[in-house]
């Protein structure tokens, strides 16, 4: 008998084996699993399995491929079987009594052949960008040892949180098929990332993790064994009080020689914003909390301050600061800023991935793979909303010369405990009236205007996203302040929301202020907190239902200011939401904010954080328009709010300029480097040294100055190690104090040689008539001879300076940027236009537009 078409060109069966696990909610089925195979839907056929028994308490925990690496398939009495192997029971057909965890390392070890130990469960492979930082770093190593195998070259990734570094870190670590790493921090609380990763994943079986407090010796783990020892940069090189050496229980580290050193949570430069936290113990940072708190012991501040600088001091001399030995070095940060502006490191040197390259990949691969699970899809937009606030009390906390608001006089408090109080009690509670739209003269505007803008606490489409928010304040006593504020029998309001107190000693030390933070917030559904905080949990830690964060203090660097608002943008979702795919997730936090109450400092950050991110965008304005496609703005100007572009926010940024800050842009040390490598750079170049000695002034410095300064350098550096053997005499420590005190004079002298040739260049912009061609165009293109004559030095001289770093072009750019529409600005009011029909501004090595 004859088929036909249809038969003879029947569909391929698209059936492919499953193992799936399920749980019943019920005591007889207490810590079991029931492990079985299907070709089918799991949902489905897990469905009609219970349905005669009218079961509907299960939950579908497991739903993955029955098939190896080789593409060979293994069934459920396999599974099983390996299962019992391992010593757990099967106590009825296809129930198993074992961990989730324990069947996903049996199916691991069918998958790849190997035997794990632990619970090796983890398969996941390295996403995309993780592999090119790899293979990155891995290509660059290679290329610095076939030059000098003795060199240790270093790397950076410039990464933000939620690159999943931990994870990647160790699979650098692998395919250099290192056996010794050593994982150094400044930050401690990030200790459990890195256990977790080495001891979950099976590329890690029998790598073994310590850290302070294990119960293993470190120097009595085989050499075949890959070790993985965890620290703090404190605790590692720190050094004895008593003696100054080296702690003798550290000594170890020292004597090792390390396949790879890691340095997490690195910021170049930043320790000096925040080297207290840096080079103190944590008692000494509680104490120094509780001294600020109470604003008293002046001379226990000024310890903590020579100590600081004797760190900067430190600093400047690499090999003295990092006395370990080791094939090579990774840096790891997400706000690495000053190490990029300044040159530390070079492209070759640095894998980036940033917010924006986080965002983009989202949007790219939801356009690219509608429906499917979106591997960033949990992490959340930021957005940032701005509120200018009112006359009276911009009035009594104002600052600077523009009398910008002042967040750390406003919230400026005494005392601690219940006894602490604001200095401004009923401004700081006119504020909170205005947060949550309670303010009776703004009530009234409103009504007028027929508008009532978002604020955080009153706006219901914000609401949902300060059920567990995050308020940064000035200091201790602030945080104490503000949590009896919010107490006090009038503020109903807040009566809602558990207020945490995550600041002083009270609150513990490193991660132990984050379980009682926890424990407030719960599973977060029902639950409604507010955790205070000025500086504790700041960076570290994941609190995944915080969805907003409060700025209520001036922060200096976008590094701090970002590093504390991507705290609230760590993803919340629930995973199986209805207990029947256990590949299915709800995200819960799509977006989250920031609120800041300073709208000129807030967008200053940006555009400083925009700027930083692209360290190769010469154009300041496509570099911040970048990053606001990605962090919408919000602006309250006391009116209206209204979304802010790039041009936008460089303008509020800018409007802080006035002549003597322009002046003090160019007066700035940030426009030139005068670091040893910088120097080195100048003298190893005949041409650049006849460069600098064509700089008005500088011959006055004398001869061989450079070759003066890092001579003495090195000078210093060998009689600071004799003086950490005690091997000084008292002519010895004589001399070394005042080598010192010369080396930092002749190197301040050189910078201010360099700035002075500086100050010169706003006077040639002055004087050109040019303004649409960019600052460089102009130098080498229009009016090389107007600057020779302005500044003393010829076109290629200043290219060959800039080519080795000793000025800084991303500095100057923003300072031309400044001087260009402060110059516009300054004639607009009379109706003047500078350059009529202008339509672009030149920068030092680009142009943008003008409106």
């Amino acid at each position: 008998m004859s088929k036909t078409i249809e038969e003879i060109l029947a569909p391929k069966p698209e059936l492919r084996p499953r193992i799936y696990a399920y749980t019943i909610d019920d005591k007889a089925h207490a810590g079991r699993l029931k492990v079985g195979q299907t070709t089918r839907d799991v949902k489905q056929r897990v469905a009609e399995q219970l349905k005669t028994a009218n079961i509907k308490n299960y939950k579908i925990v497991l739903d993955e491929v029955a098939e190896r690496e080789d593409g060979t398939t293994f069934t459920d009495h396999e599974v099983r079987a390996a299962l019992v192997r391992k010593g757990f029971a099967n106590p009825e057909l296809e129930w198993m009594r074992c961990t989730l965890k324990d069947l996903k390392t049996v199916l691991a070890e069918l998958r790849t052949g190997q035997k794990f130990s632990g619970t090796h469960a983890e398969t996941f492979a390295l996403r995309r960008e993780q592999s090119e930082a790899v293979k990155k770093t891995f290509d660059y190593y290679n290329s610095i040892w076939a030059e000098n195998k003795k060199a240790a070259p270093r790397f950076l990734w410039n990464a933000k949180m939620r690159f999943g570094k931990t994870f990647t870190a160790y699979q650098l670590a692998k395919k250099l098929k290192a056996s010794r790493v050593l994982v150094m921090t400044f930050k401690p609380a990030v200790a459990d990332a890195w256990q977790t990763d080495l001891e979950s994943h099976v590329d890690f079986d029998g790598w073994q993790f310590l850290m302070r407090g294990s119960d293993d010796d470190p120097t009595k783990i085989p050499a075949a064994t890959p070790l993985v020892y965890f620290g703090s940069l404190q605790d590692l090189l720190g050094r004895d009080k008593a003696t100054g050496n080296i702690k003798p229980k550290n000594k170890w580290i020292h004597k090792v020689k390390w396949d790879l050193v890691v340095f997490d949570e690195y910021h170049f430069g930043a320790w000096r914003d925040s080297s207290k936290e840096l080079v103190e113990d944590e008692e000494e940072r509680i104490a120094r909390e509780e001294i600020e708190a109470a604003k008293e012991q002046k001379n226990v501040a000024d310890k903590v301050k020579e100590k600081i600088a004797d760190l900067q001091q430190r600093l400047e001399n690499e090999s003295e600061f990092l006395p370990i030995t080791t094939k090579a070095y990774l840096y790891l940060s997400g706000t690495p800023f000053k190490s990029l502006a300044t040159g530390e490191f070079i492209e070759e040197q640095i894998f980036n991935w940033t917010y924006t390259d986080e965002q983009r990949a989202k949007e790219e691969f939801e356009k690219k793979n509608p429906g499917r699970w979106n591997p960033y899809g949990a992490l959340p937009q930021m957005r940032l909303l701005t509120y200018q606030m009112p006359d009276e009390l911009v009035a009594i906390a104002s600052a600077g010369e523009f009398n910008e608001f002042d967040l750390n006089e406003f919230f400026e408090a005494s005392g601690t405990g219940t006894k602490a109080q604001f200095k401004h009690k009923s401004d700081v509670q006119k504020w909170l009236d205005i947060i949550r739209g309670g303010y009776i003269p703004k009530s009234v505007e409103h009504l007028k205007t027929g508008t009532r803008p978002p604020f955080p606490y009153s706006d219901v489409r914000l609401l949902p996203y300060l059920q567990h928010s995050f308020w940064f304040l000035p200091d201790v006593a602030a945080c104490h302040a503000m949590a009896n504020l919010l107490a006090e029998k009038h503020n109903v309001f807040w009566r809602d929301y558990d207020v945490i107190v995550a600041a002083g000693a009270a609150a513990g030390i490193g991660l132990d202020a984050l379980p009682p933070v926890r424990q407030a917030i719960g599973s977060g559904f029902e639950t409604k907190t507010i955790t205070l905080s000025c500086g504790k949990l700041t960076t570290g830690v994941t609190v995944p239902q915080w969805s907003s964060i409060l700025m209520l203090r001036n922060l200096k660097s976008p590094e701090t200011y970002f590093q504390s608002a991507f705290r609230v943008q760590s993803p919340w979702s629930i995973k199986n939401p209805n207990g029947d795919d256990p590949n299915a997730e709800e995200i819960l936090k799509p977006v989250c904010f920031v609120f800041d109450f300073a709208p000129t400092r807030a967008l200053r950050q940006l555009s400083e954080y925009g700027i930083g991110l692209s360290p190769g965008e010469p154009n300041p304005e496509n570099a911040v328009k970048e990053l606001v496609s990605f962090l919408p703005v919000l602006a309250y100007d006391g009116a209206n709010m209204t979304q802010i572009d790039a041009g936008g926010i460089l303008d509020i940024a800018m409007a802080g300029t006035s002549a003597t800050l322009l002046a003090r842009k160019w007066e700035s040390a940030l426009l030139v480097n005068v670091d040893n490598d910088t120097l080195r750079r100048i003298l190893d170049n005949a041409e650049a040294m006849a460069a600098v000695e064509r700089i008005e002034g500088w011959r006055a410095l004398g001869d061989n100055i450079i070759e003066t300064i890092i001579n003495k350098s090195e000078k210093i550096k060998a009689l600071k190690n004799k003086a950490k053997k005690k091997d000084l005499s008292a002519k010895e420590m004589k001399q070394l104090t005042e080598e010192e005190k010369e080396f930092k004079s002749k190197r301040k002298l050189v910078q201010e040689k360099l700035i002075k040739f500086a100050t010169r260049i706003p006077a040639f912009m002055y004087l050109t008539d040019f303004r649409e061609n960019t600052l460089q165009d102009v130098i080498t293109k229009l009016e090389p001879d107007l600057f020779l004559t302005v500044t003393g030095l010829t076109v290629n001289d200043f290219h060959l300076l800039v080519r080795l770093k000793v000025f800084n072009t991303e500095q100057m750019n923003q300072a031309v940027f400044a001087f260009r529409r402060y110059e516009d600005a300054s004639l607009r009011y009379t109706g003047i236009e500078s350059h009529e029909g202008l339509s672009h501004f030149g920068l030092y090595d680009t142009v943008v537009e003008r409106n």
